[in-house]
Formats: structure tokens, C-alpha cells, sequence
């Protein structure tokens, strides 16, 4: 049975969403679109105008999506722009734009090290950036990062991605605290393997990657795209006001505290 969806406690929010044209992204554009929200989406992929309708469907809050690349600052600056100027206001950032380039450390090139960076850390940061001044204006702010489980458990052939993701965790605690008294709270929801289209493929290339993962889930399967977008709308929302600089795992107990 589908998990209940809460009532509309994003209504009258605006919700940013980064790489929002599919997998994780398109699922937390369905949860906060079905509460409520108003969607700036933004993604640099093919097919976001038809992810994002699809998604918020007839009958939900207005949306808008934006293409633009966020290892610049003048993409974020973009995005942020068009939810100021579309909605008159930003109230929730979810930093999903990333996706590794998964390989053996020594396989790695520059180029490649650079992408996984730009993709993971520099998108967040360009984007916290550009969203922050407007919710210290507003008093009010949600900032929810996606993380990876595997900055805690090692996971195999993740150093590098590891490496941008860990950043994205250390960002999130130290602007956590600089932001706190300003009604902005910044926190991270880390999956571990997660069933997206993609992961559901089983491209060749990384069956044995999966396989490994797998192994380390004591529930003894991925997490579904809905499970994190759960964890993410719960930390967007008003309700969770008081927490704040917390990694949050949706990892089936691959780590415990």
C-alpha cells in the first residue's frame, strides 16, 4: 500500500528542485507538488518541460522550470531569479543536481574528478548562495542537501564521488549554524542505493556495484525514489523547524547510530 501523503503543508511555499528530470529529483517534485507546493524546477537534462507536467500533474500548484547549468553561479543565480520573479518569494531549496561518474580512484581523470565535484559540490554551494539572501530577507528558510550514504560506509568505487558528496556534508552543518537565528535551517538526506529508472536498468557496467551495495543493506533491498523524497518533504516542511545540521540517512541500516 502507498505510504499516506500529509495534508497540503506547503501551501502558499515555493520549492526550488535541482536536477529535478528525473530519478530522485522527479519524485520530490511529485511529494512537495502533492502538498501544495509552488515548483521552480531546474535541470540541465533533455526532458524536463514533460518530467515535471507529468509529475505535478492536473490540479496541483503552479510550476516552472528552468534549464540552466549549476557548477556556475550565474546558472543558480538564474533559477533563483525566476522563483523571485515568477512567485515573489523562496521558501524551500532542494539541492538534488549531482550524479557521480562512478569508477576506480586511479581511472579517474582530471576531467572526470572535476565533473564529479562540479556536479555535487559546486551546484549545491552556487545554489545556497543565490538562495540564501532572499530567506535571511524572508526570515524564514528550508534548505535540504542530497547527500550519499556512502560518505559513511566507503562504498565500493566511490572515492571521488565520496570525496564531492562528503563536501555537500560539511557544507551543510557549518551554514546550518551560521543561519540558525535567521529562521533558515539546513540539513542533508543521504540514500544509499536507490531504486531509480536508471539503478532499475541494471546497466552492465555496474551490476557488480550494485551487487556490492546491495550486500551492505541489512533491510536486503534499495530504497524506493519515494522513501527519499519522503525523508526530504519532512525536512522541507515548517514542522521541522528545530532540526537543523543533520545528516539524515534513508540507507535500510547500512550505518547505524
Amino acid at each position: 500500500m502507498p505510504a499516506r501523503v500529509p495534508d497540503r503543508r506547503f501551501e502558499g511555499r515555493v520549492a526550488v528542485v535541482t536536477g529535478a528530470a528525473g530519478g530522485i529529483g522527479s519524485g520530490i517534485v511529485r511529494r512537495l507538488a502533492a502538498e501544495g507546493a509552488r515548483i521552480v524546477a531546474t535541470d540541465r537534462a533533455d526532458g524536463l518541460d514533460e518530467t515535471v507536467a507529468k509529475e505535478v500533474g492536473d490540479g496541483a500548484g503552479d510550476w516552472v522550470t528552468v534549464a540552466a547549468d549549476l557548477s556556475s553561479s550565474e546558472g543558480a543565480e538564474q533559477v533563483v531569479a525566476t522563483a523571485i520573479d515568477r512567485f515573489g518569494r523562496l521558501d524551500v531549496l532542494v539541492n538534488n543536481a549531482g550524479g557521480g561518474i562512478i569508477k576506480p580512484f586511479l581511472d579517474h581523470t582530471p576531467e572526470t574528478m572535476r565533473e564529479t565535484v562540479d556536479r555535487n559540490l559546486w551546484t549545491t554551494v552556487h545554489c545556497c548562495r543565490a538562495a540564501l539572501p532572499h530567506m535571511v530577507a524572508a526570515g524564514y528558510g528550508r534548505i535540504v542537501n542530497v547527500g550519499a550514504d556512502s560518505v559513511r560506509n566507503g562504498l565500493y568505487e566511490h572515492a571521488m564521488y565520496n570525496a564531492a558528496k562528503g563536501g555537500v556534508h560539511g557544507l551543510t552543518t557549518g551554514l546550518a549554524r551560521e543561519f540558525a537565528q535567521a529562521g533558515i535551517t539546513v540539513n542533508t538526506v543521504a540514500p544509499t542505493g536507490t531504486d531509480t529508472p536508471t539503478v532499475l536498468s541494471r546497466p552492465p557496467d555496474a551490476v557488480e556495484r550494485y551487487r556490492k551495495t546491495a550486500a551492505l543493506i541489512p533491510i536486503g533491498r534499495f530504497a524506493t525514489v519515494e522513501e527519499v523524497a519522503s525523508a526530504v518533504a519532512y525536512l522541507a516542511a515548517e514542522e521541522a523547524g528545530f532540526v537543523t545540521g543533520q545528516v539524515v540517512s534513508v540507507n535500510g541500516g547500512t550505518a547505524m547510530l
